[in-house]
C-alpha cells in the first residue's frame, strides 16, 4: 500500500492495515495538514477491498499532544481584526466555523470507515487524541496511558467530536467529569468506565495485543464484519424495533453470500473456515 503522507504513514500486515501517527519529534501534534491525512487514508483503507480491520498506533514517547497549538494561534485561532476593507468579523466567523466542520469530517471518516478501527493508545492521549479515538470502535491501552479532554484547559470547548461520541462509550457522569475538569484519566479508570477494553503492561505488549485482535476479526468473513458494524451502527441511534427491521434487511440482502457457503462446508469439513469477502 502506498503511502504518500508526511504526518502519517500506513503499513499492511496480511489483511490489516497499520494507520501509524508518526511525527514523533512533535509529540505527534495535529495540525491541519494531519487532518487531512487522516481523512484520505481512511478513505483509502475503506476502498481497498484486501484490508478487513484497522489498527491505529503513534510512533515516540506519546499517543498525542493533541492539537498543534503553535499553528492554531497562527492560524485557525488568529487572525487580525478586519479594517481597512478587510473581511468582516462575520466573514471570519464563518471561515472558522467551515475550518471547524472539515476538521470534524477528518474525523468522522474513521467512524465511517466500514473496516473495524482498533485504537491502540500509549502514555498520553491529549485534546484531539480523545476526539480520534471515540471515532475508533475499539480502544487498547498501555498501562501508562491517560487521557484528557484538555481543551477546557485552555478555554475551548472539544469540537472535533469527542462531546458527541464519549458519553455512549463512558457513560454520562465519567464523560461530564472528563469534559468538565480536563483532568487526566489514568488506564484503571479508563478500563473501569469503559473508554478501554484491555490494558496493557507496555508499547510492544499493547501492539502485540492490538494486531492479534485485528487478525482475529481479519479471519472472520468480510461482508459479515462490516455487516455487523453497520447495523450497530444504525442501532446506536434508532430504536431496537428499528434495529431489528435494518437487521432483517441488510441479512435478506446479503446472505446469500460464498462466505456462508465456505461457513458450512468448514463446519461439515471439521476445518477452520477460508474466507474470501464475496
Amino acid at each position: 500500500m502506498a503511502t504518500p503522507y508526511t504526518t502519517i504513514r500506513i503499513e499492511r500486515r496480511g489483511h490489516v492495515a497499520e494507520v501509524v501517527l508518526n511525527t514523533p519529534d512533535r509529540l505527534n501534534a495535529m495540525s491541519i495538514k494531519f487532518f487531512h491525512e487522516i481523512k484520505a487514508a481512511f478513505e483509502q483503507v475503506d476502498l481497498d477491498a484486501e484490508i478487513r480491520a484497522v489498527v491505529i498506533w503513534a510512533e515516540g514517547r506519546l499517543f498525542t499532544a493533541g492539537l498543534d497549538l503553535k499553528e492554531a494561534a497562527s492560524g485557525i485561532l488568529g487572525g487580525n481584526a478586519g479594517n481597512g476593507g478587510g473581511p468582516s468579523l462575520g466573514a471570519r466567523n464563518y471561515a472558522f466555523y467551515r475550518t471547524i466542520k472539515e476538521l470534524q469530517d477528518c474525523f468522522t471518516a474513521i467512524a465511517q470507515c466500514r473496516k473495524p478501527v482498533i485504537a491502540a493508545i500509549h502514555s498520553k492521549c491529549i485534546g484531539g487524541g480523545v476526539d480520534l479515538i471515540t471515532a475508533c470502535d475499539i480502544r487498547l491501552c498501555s498501562a501508562d496511558a491517560s487521557f484528557s479532554i484538555y481543551e477546557t484547559k485552555i478555554a475551548i470547548v472539544a469540537d472535533v467530536g469527542t462531546l458527541q461520541r464519549i458519553t455512549p462509550i463512558v457513560g454520562k457522569g465519567m464523560a461530564r467529569e472528563m469534559a468538565l475538569t480536563g483532568r487526566f484519566i489514568p488506564a484503571d479508570r479508563a478500563l473501569a468506565c469503559g473508554l478501554v477494553n484491555e490494558i496493557h503492561a507496555d508499547k510492544d505488549a499493547l501492539l502485540t495485543g492490538a494486531r492479534a485482535m485485528a487478525a482475529e476479526i481479519a479471519a472472520n468473513s468480510p461482508m459479515a464484519v462490516q455487516g455487523v458494524k453497520a447495523v450497530l451502527d444504525y442501532s446506536d441511534e434508532h430504536s431496537v424495533e428499528e434495529g431489528l427491521e435494518y437487521v432483517a434487511q441488510w441479512n435478506s440482502s446479503f446472505v446469500q453470500t460464498n462466505d456462508v457457503a465456505e461457513a458450512v462446508s468448514a463446519f461439515i469439513e471439521k476445518r477452520p473456515p477460508v474466507y474470501k469477502g464475496d
